[in-house]
């Protein structure tokens, strides 16, 4: 019987003119894999191609995985127990995380199949490092609901989490839509709160600041349409 495949878990740029930010390997890696699951076929075909200008991107197996069509499982555990090693792309960072790529690495522990998660840029741990806020215990809940008292009620309650627990809380919105969750999160926590925001991680417009309900109140930055991350610390 076959050994099965590995997957390698492939980092991808989060700014796309942040190509210092991947370790060297992840290109000899990827030199050797010729099936990959990505989330868009576009940016995965643009990344490749930026890691090594010589790769036959035609001649590649970009299978989609996203949340409109999730990966074909059956076609995964398939290629993994042929021997066939799987790259898994994410369309920004680490894969896995916040991302569909997590079926795939269950079905590779389902058959025995290694797993390789390769260093490279996470917005996550990024935005907690430069937050200042506590490191330790942190959640991160990922988008918070879109309708009004759901995402009010659910604002409220993080900050209380975050008070209780002294529990760094972070999450993310859809780029186009921040301007709205920072007036939702200064209209619904308490003036002492901090916020962080993390916008263009790695890239030459990075911007990272820590301030206080009350004082991100007095002058609110344009976040529309820059990927960001938001992290609140509240006290007692």
């Amino acid at each position: 019987m076959n050994t099965p495949g590995k997957v390698y878990l492939v980092p991808t740029v989060l700014s796309a003119d942040a190509l210092f930010s991947i370790p060297a390997y992840v290109t000899n890696i990827v030199q050797q894999l010729s099936v990959f699951f990505v989330e868009n076929e576009r940016t995965a075909r643009r990344y490749l191609k930026a890691l090594d200008r010589n790769i036959n991107i035609d001649a590649l197996q970009l299978l989609i995985m996203n949340e409109n069509q999730p990966p074909d499982l059956a076609l995964a555990k398939k290629l993994l127990l042929e021997g066939k090693d799987i790259g898994v792309l994410s369309e920004a960072g680490c894969p896995a995380i916040a991302d569909p790529g997590n079926l795939i690495v269950q079905v590779a522990h389902s058959v025995n199949a290694r797993v390789i998660p390769m260093i490279g840029p996470n917005s996550i741990l990024l935005a907690l490092m430069g937050s200042g806020m506590n490191g330790q215990n942190f959640q991160f809940t990922g988008y918070l609901p879109i309708k009004p008292p759901e995402r009010t009620k659910m604002i409220r309650e993080l900050e209380q989490e975050s008070a209780r627990k002294n529990q760094t809380q972070l999450f993310i919105e859809t780029p186009y839509r921040n301007n709205q969750l920072m007036k939702d999160l200064l209209d619904n926590c308490k003036d002492h709160t901090k916020i962080c925001v993390a916008a263009d991680l790695t890239a030459p417009t990075e911007y990272i600041k820590t301030k206080t309900v009350k004082e991100w109140k007095q002058q609110v930055p344009d976040l529309h349409k820059r990927p960001a991350i938001f992290l609140i610390a509240a006290s007692h």
